[in-house]
């Protein structure tokens, strides 16, 4: 691991085990670059994090506006960290739009370091401020740096020949320079990021350089901070890392899977918000047999994928929920030729278009059952940032194995938030090669050699993938329904009915090929079950930790597969006497799992554009417990982490998370 930087000070470092810092301000402001190279200087030293991006909805949101207002979450620790924080213990706030947007997520006694000279009168009534915040006692509970940034980082350029209004652009980086200097963070990976960046415009990397390192001497001169703090590196396991974002992982993950499958990547996708990254990543990376196709609209991107997937290629679709409605005819008709195609659904707010940067879960029913007729579908789900990876690999071994359409489900959450990943051993993933047909595989009528399109393997119920131009593997191909074993049209009911029964049967079958639902219950004894799917696993394990911590005994268990689900899973139901599913919709798999193994399942929702809190979910799992035993709320124990933050005064993170 790499040590922190032996900066030299004549200030008294403090040592913390953890640290939630939101960057905000207008969208122009930087913030997502000023956290997202905040973050990779973290990750260099070796903490473990989370992050949180916020963007604006709008794509041209009025400057100084709420509703322009860009942050940035990060949460990095000494320990293993599950979560980008509940609140942030530090609030970084450009202007007064930024202050007001996020000043009701602050718990009392945590820092915020504004930017005074942003607080004009005519920003002050953008957002309507009657008076200045920063003079008028509102923030007295909160320890508050109101610094003219903006105006120190133009005297810091004085020498440099940039306008003014380019030397104000620069001020993100001297505040990234001063928070560096606070939380002991190195500034070497930020100077080799922006010497690459600026390369060809030597006056702005000047300019950019000068202010970071003018950010972090101001830090060490200025009376407004008496002490620095450094939080050490997390006790991680030996390897190689990267701090990686979900939709990068997964785009990673997916040609990692390529590689190890022997076939060429194909991704036929229409730029879309949270998914368009895997994209850009993807065109990328041509020099691993990768072809990328930005079509003309989201209809054109699955059929040029499943058009791949005929081809012998590995077919891959990337969109969000409004794009899988209009997806949904193709995806019917790859059920229907039984080719393998793997469909990501990084899903975002909804119905219509939504809220195109939130984060929501309410994708689900549309996976299982939005297509006409009967059209299984197998869905996995990844539960953080970098389990898109594993979760893309999985993805594309049932879809090969099983020739199907694959539903992977991430979300905006895992999409935007970052990690630390632990580079895995290429040699090590799973061996994922394919047998396409070569040759007949049966016989006519009269003993002459055929192809037989529709003859299934006896263990997966796959049929055969063969790749067009072949010779003696001709077929027919469409949306038509086939005859068994011979694939030829046929309109017999009866033969229909075998056909959807041996379609849904081979969904099925995939249970075999997955791992039981794991529980967590250190105890055995308890009697309370959360259960949750997708990037719900770190609130849900954060809040599982604490009710444990206020003497609660919880049980837990996440679920990967959706469709078909684990084999054990009525059992684990069964077994617990409350069952609670948190979940960022309405209750869709609640009524699932009602449905399928009559269980009565309890909804915890949310709708809005958001992950859960910690704390949200501890207190969901307390009345759990109260309502069964029928105790009082006094004899249910206190969070000892909450009660430490009412009374805090230092910038220490307060997420309630134990350590490992």
């Amino acid at each position: 691991m790499t040590t922190l930087p032996n900066v030299p000070t004549t200030k008294d470092v403090h040592r913390l085990d953890r640290v939630v810092i939101r960057f905000a301000g207008d969208s122009g402001d930087g913030m997502q670059l000023t956290g997202d190279r905040f973050t990779s200087q973290t990750a260099i030293l070796g903490n473990d994090l989370s992050t949180l991006p916020n963007f604006p909805a709008e794509i041209r949101a009025p400057q100084g506006t709420v509703h322009g207002v860009s942050s940035f979450q990060l949460h990095f620790a000494d320990h293993e960290v599950l979560t980008p924080g509940d609140s942030p213990d530090v609030l970084v706030a450009m202007n007064p739009a930024a202050l007001k947007a996020n000043l009701r997520d602050l718990p009392r006694g945590a820092t915020i370091i504004a930017d005074s000279d942003e607080f004009s009168k005519r920003n002050l009534g953008k957002v309507g401020y009657a008076s200045n915040p920063l003079e008028d006692g509102t923030l007295e509970s909160y320890h508050l740096h109101a610094l003219p940034l903006t105006s120190i980082t133009v005297d810091a350029l004085a020498d440099h020949d940039l306008s003014r209004k380019d030397k104000e652009r620069a001020k993100n980086m001297f505040t990234l320079g001063l928070l560096s200097w606070l939380y002991s963070r190195p500034l070497q990976g930020t100077e080799d990021f922006l010497t690459a960046k600026f390369a060809k415009k030597p006056d702005v990397l000047a300019a950019n350089l000068t202010a970071l390192h003018a950010g972090h001497a101001f830090g060490e001169t200025t009376e407004d901070f008496a002490v620095s703090f450094e939080v050490p590196a997390a006790d991680m396991r030996s390897g190689e890392y990267r701090n990686i974002t979900g939709n990068t992982a997964l785009a990673y993950g997916l040609v990692a899977a390529a590689q190890r499958s022997g076939l060429p990547l194909v991704l036929g996708a229409y730029p879309i918000t949270p998914a368009s990254d895997i994209l850009h990543t993807l065109s990328g990376l041509k020099r691993f047999g990768v072809t990328t196709i930005q079509a003309e609209d989201e209809i054109a991107g699955i059929g040029a994928a499943l058009g791949a997937s005929f081809g012998g290629a590995l077919g891959v679709t990337s969109t969000s929920g409004p794009g899988v409605a209009l997806k949904s005819e193709t995806i019917g008709l790859a059920v229907s030729l039984e080719l393998p195609l793997v469909i990501v659904d990084v899903q975002r707010g909804g119905p219509s278009t939504g809220l195109p940067t939130k984060t929501e879960q309410a994708d689900l029913l549309q996976a299982m059952y939005g297509r006409n007729g009967e059209a299984p579908v197998p869905i996995v789900a990844p539960r953080w940032p970098s389990d898109c990876f594993d979760a893309a690999l999985e993805a594309v071994r049932i879809a090969t194995t099983y020739r199907t359409p694959v539903f992977l489900l991430s979300d905006g959450y895992l999409a935007n938030g970052s990690e630390p990943w632990a580079i895995p051993d290429v040699d090590a993933l799973p061996d994922l090669r394919v047998d396409l047909a070569t040759g007949p595989n049966g016989v006519d009528g009269d003993g002459n050699p055929v192809f037989q399109p529709y003859l299934r393997d006896p263990e997966t119920l796959a049929r055969p993938w063969a790749v067009p131009g072949t010779p003696g593997l001709e077929h027919r191909i469409g949306g038509i329904e086939k005859a068994d074993i011979t694939g030829n049209i046929s309109y017999d009911p009866d033969n229909h009915d075998l056909m959807t029964r041996l379609r849904q049967a081979k969904v099925d079958g995939v249970v075999a090929t997955i791992d039981d639902l794991e529980v967590d219950d250190p105890t055995g004894t308890a009697e309370v079950l959360v259960l949750g799917w997708g990037s719900t696993y770190g609130p849900i394990s954060a809040g599982v930790r604490f009710a444990r911590r206020s003497g609660l005994k919880v049980a837990q268990a996440h679920l990967r597969h959706l469709n078909p689900f684990p084999d054990n899973t009525g059992d684990v139901l069964r077994r617990y006497k409350r069952v609670i599913v948190p979940e960022m919709n309405m209750g869709q798999l609640t009524q699932l799992l009602r449905a399928r193994y009559l269980v009565d399942v309890r909804a915890h929702t949310q709708v809005r554009g958001l992950p859960f809190t910690a704390t949200d979910l501890a207190d969901v799992i307390r009345n759990a417990v109260h309502e069964l035993h029928g105790a009082g709320p006094a004899t249910i124990p206190a969070n000892p982490t909450q009660q430490a933050e009412q009374t805090q005064q230092s910038p220490e993170s307060n997420e309630q998370e134990s350590t490992r």
